[in-house]
């Protein structure tokens, strides 16, 4: 289902090639609907997409954008809601597929135009893109020029969704894959530009993946980190007890002092801060496309600056740093 062979020959004669290898493996072996349920259906859904030819691909817009509504028949306009509405919920966007709009659940063009002005150029670079869901900001990455990009995600429904796009973008060259950071091999150093968004605080042991980020890339390469953060001092971090704006696997969100001291620590150095934001619930927000609870139903109700369980509010900020 998940097209391995022009990302394998694109690996072959770098420092990929030895990953390419292992490739299929790992892809099956994630792919496997003995431990997901839905695939079979997320499969079916991917596959129900209507035969089309996109008379226009526009990348670097807001909403990636993918054909026009005159391309597919009326019919066939009905079995692209249908078929997209099967690979519910649509977190990362917006997406228009065919001129059927994707209102997601995230704005994520605004904190791509927070970032995108700040970081150096993507134009010939290769990207890893991790915890990239359905792979909006790697369209985008490309979009600015990328060579090529990897988006690495170990939720199906996620990586699903972009198959999805790539029925229509056979020569784009960006590959989603259900893998996770630790799937790849260790001391990588094979990519120009690394973004870890939304991931560090879903992390253990935020050093070790820190760690791990660095080491995928090449010397001089580029890290865009960008995760929840707190206001105060070098000393302030904060472990939630419990859920934090109802997430159970949140476990460290540092101030940017301390986040800076982590990046250090790592190896990193040329740090900067480009962008700190307080989510909105504009920013973030239920849809027909990802109907479940969102930052509404995250804050608390007597007081937006404050989560349901009393922690602060999601603050975020997006942080360059580069590998020596």
């Amino acid at each position: 289902m998940i097209e391995l062979e022009q990302l394998i020959l694109a690996m072959a004669g770098t420092e990929l090639e030895e990953w390419g290898r292992k490739l299929p493996a790992q892809v099956d072996a994630r792919m496997d609907s003995g431990r997901y349920g839905n695939l079979p259906i997320w499969q079916a859904a991917v596959a129900a997409l209507p035969e089309a030819t996109p008379s226009r691909i526009k990348l670097d817009a807001d909403a990636v954008t993918i054909g026009e509504a005159s391309d597919i028949s009326p019919a066939e306009h009905a079995v692209l809601i249908d078929t997209l509405m099967g690979l519910h919920p649509w977190r990362k966007g917006p997406f228009e597929l065919f001129g059927l709009p994707i209102d997601t659940e995230w704005h994520s063009d605004w904190k791509w135009n927070r970032l995108r002005e700040a970081i150096t150029p993507l134009q010939g670079r290769r990207v890893l893109d991790v915890g990239c869901g359905n792979g909006y900001y790697a369209l985008r990455m490309a979009g600015a020029g990328a060579e090529r990009v990897i988006g690495i995600d170990p939720t199906p429904v996620f990586v699903m969704q972009f198959q999805a796009f790539r029925r229509y973008l056979p020569h784009v060259p960006v590959d989603v894959l259900p893998l996770a950071l630790e799937d790849l091999p260790d001391r990588l150093e094979a990519f120009d530009t690394v973004f870890s968004m939304g991931v560090l605080y879903h992390r253990r042991s935020p050093l070790d993946h820190i760690l791990a980020l660095r080491d995928c890339l090449r010397p001089g390469g580029e890290l865009v980190l960008e995760t929840l953060v707190i206001e105060g001092d070098e000393h302030a971090v904060l472990m939630p007890e419990g859920r934090y704006a109802k997430m159970r696997n949140t476990w460290f969100i540092p101030s940017i002092a301390m986040l800076e001291i982590w990046l250090r620590r790592c190896g990193f150095r040329s740090i900067r801060v480009v962008d700190v934001n307080q989510t909105t619930v504009e920013e973030q927000r239920s849809t027909e496309w990802m109907h479940f609870e969102s930052l509404a139903d995250f804050l608390d109700p007597e007081d937006p600056d404050k989560t349901v369980e009393g922690y602060p509010a999601p603050r975020r900020a997006v942080l360059i740093a580069e590998k020596p």
